[in-house]
């Protein structure tokens, strides 16, 4: 098989340096503690919200991601993966700078650097080559690269993804996520981690 994999959020998570990023800001009090969207919803509802919103991603996406961590179980699966014989893909929507980043750190290259750190993009283990990871200016060039790559499943954390009219609808979708609520009718299936994400896709591939 070939399975597609967003990246942020879904390979890496950012949660701890959003919101010390945020208190290093005074964006949020000092003792305060929260996940990466109960930040975003904070820091949005200040003045000039969005500006300093986009100001942190700029921040954490770049120089801050070498605090960034691996999420729980994504090695695991790609050792499975491996041992299937499957191709694993990144497909990433990142622009190539920051919004309101004085330091001008290239997201790309920051994201690649953190690849190789943490034995993603290595030359030892399980890791991807550098054709495999893709990185696309917006949500509709990511649709159109998944597609082109003849993905069979994608991964993603983010519903707006896999709900676009625009997904190809030959793709097994599968989201990411603790809250999402199920539903008759949806285009997706659900998995609250990566170990739920290995039994689904590789109960049904034995």
């Amino acid at each position: 098989m070939r399975i597609g994999l967003d990246f942020d959020n879904t390979v890496i998570s950012y949660n701890n340096e959003f919101w010390q990023a945020a208190q290093e800001r005074g964006l949020v009090a000092p003792n305060w503690r929260g996940s990466k969207q109960q930040v975003r919803d904070i820091v949005r509802e200040l003045p000039n919200g969005e500006i300093k919103w986009q100001a942190l991603q700029g921040y954490v996406y770049g120089r801050g991601i070498e605090g960034a961590v691996l999420v729980s179980g994504v090695s695991e699966f790609l050792h499975r993966s491996q041992a299937h014989g499957d191709t694993v893909l990144i497909v990433s929507h990142k622009s190539e700078y920051g919004h309101f980043d004085p330091d001008e750190i290239n997201l790309r290259a920051a994201a690649l650097s953190w690849m190789k750190t943490n034995g993603l993009l290595s030359g030892y283990g399980v890791c991807l080559r550098r054709e495999q990871v893709h990185f696309t200016s917006t949500r509709a060039e990511k649709l159109e690269r998944i597609a082109e790559l003849c993905c069979d499943i994608f991964i993603d954390d983010l519903e707006e993804v896999l709900i676009d009219p625009k997904f190809a609808s030959s793709i097994r979708r599968i989201l990411l996520s603790k809250t999402a609520i199920e539903g008759d009718g949806l285009p997706y299936s659900i998995c609250r981690d990566w170990l739920s994400i290995s039994e689904l896709i590789f109960r049904d591939h034995s």
